[in-house]
């Protein structure tokens, strides 16, 4: 009989590593589908000339890849036992629908990770992925609704997209006043095709409509954030609130556009389709907020994906 060398971390049968995985398992495999970005960027390379800032808007096509880790991963404990939890790969390649350029890669890793009592934590799942821009985030939030689907669509909070400060007191949003850094949201120039002003304001409808004709069976919610702000992607909002995951940035990055924040939804969908039938849906809203000029400018994705 042949032994299994200890050092090997053998994976379980499939069906198994599925349940391992909770609310990650329908994630396993390849979605392909379009979406919408928004973002302010700096406009130092014209010297800050009129605005200090540009407004990028972009539909999307979208390759979304998952496969499992075979192997259990182990975390050793000190002040508690050792805990063991599985996860996936994935690696996101989003480039322009008119022009098919190259926008954004991303490998990384989501994981399943078990309650905890040292420290005190329940259930949850955590993101970690790397970014060419030069920029690393863990990302993290409990199981919503225990990690289960309940009947029916999601319901698409308003994402403002305009830009904001915090009062430091409350943790509250402060809307931008300022007349001409608005203009550029409430009469944006150079749409692209199916995009509207109102969209521009609320990226979320591109995920209402995108349900149009379709019934949702059900939905499973999966949410994580890092270093989440009060009222973006319907995170409470409270004075002191609960920090979660993180960011790091090369210094140029800090310096010129410090991607301080992320709060990101997930939607797995059971859907019904007059004319495909039934078949497995991704929908996703992703606040990343960007820190310059004293302003936090909120940067959205969002897209509508399907299973291959």
């Amino acid at each position: 009989m042949r032994t299994i060398p200890s050092h090997l971390r053998a994976a379980p049968p499939f069906a198994t590593l599925l349940t391992q995985l909770g609310p990650l398992a329908e994630l396993s495999g390849t979605w392909v589908g379009n979406g919408f970005n928004l973002v302010a960027l700096p406009n130092g390379q014209n010297k800050n000339t009129p605005l200090p800032f540009f407004l990028k808007l972009n539909t999307t096509k979208e390759i979304l890849q998952f496969s499992p880790i075979g192997g259990l991963i182990p975390d050793r404990g000190f002040s508690q036992g050792d805990i063991f939890y599985v996860g996936l790969h994935y690696l996101q390649q989003v480039s322009d629908n008119i022009t098919n350029e190259g926008m954004h890669i991303e490998p990384g890793l989501w994981l399943n990770l078990p309650a905890t009592t040292a420290p005190s934590a329940v259930a949850g799942v955590a993101r970690l992925g790397t970014i060419p821009h030069g920029n690393a985030l863990l990302a993290q939030g409990p199981l919503i609704n225990g990690g289960k689907s309940f009947a029916g669509p999601p319901k698409f909070v308003v994402e403002d997209s305009t830009p904001f400060t915090i009062n430091v007191a409350t943790g509250a949003r402060v809307n931008e006043t300022n007349a001409t850094y608005l203009a550029a949201y409430q009469h944006p120039v150079n749409l692209p095709p199916g995009i509207t002003a109102a969209i521009v304001a609320n990226p979320n409808i591109v995920l209402q409509n995108a349900l149009t004709g379709q019934t949702v069976i059900n939905t499973t919610v999966i949410q994580v954030s890092a270093n989440p702000v009060g009222g973006i992607q319907g995170t409470p909002i409270t004075k002191t609130p609960t920090l979660e995951g993180n960011i790091g940035n090369i210094p140029f990055i800090t310096t010129n556009a410090n991607a301080n924040s992320m709060s990101a939804i997930l939607w797995i969908e059971v859907v019904t389709n007059p004319s495909v039938g039934q078949f497995i849906q991704l929908q996703y809203s992703q606040t990343v907020i960007l820190e310059f000029a004293g302003i936090k400018w909120p940067h959205i994705s969002v897209a509508t994906l399907v299973k291959q």
